[in-house]
């Protein structure tokens, strides 16, 4: 049996972060966070599910950008918070 591709990995695109110092909405907001992720689609920068606002989640449900990678340095993988795995 062959791994079927994730279908999201077609919104990905080449982008820029949009704030590379750290949580768009968390820099905004004055919160805290633990870890970054970058969305593939749009470039938005949000906390991960560990850090007490998850809003790489939040953007991934409210802009169906379900694609980022970790924004932690020297760290590559991907995640597709609709099927929930790696990709």
């Amino acid at each position: 049996m062959t791994a079927v591709p994730d279908p999201h990995l077609s919104m990905v695109r080449p982008v820029t972060p949009r704030t590379p110092q750290g949580c768009e909405e968390c820099l905004r907001m004055g919160t805290p966070w633990v870890h970054l992720r970058l969305c593939l689609t749009c470039g938005h920068v949000g906390c991960c599910d560990s850090s007490p606002m998850r809003h790489a989640r939040g953007h991934a449900g409210a802009d169906g950008h379900p694609i980022v990678r970790s924004f932690q340095p020297g760290e590559d993988w991907r995640w597709c918070f609709v099927h929930e795995s790696m990709v």
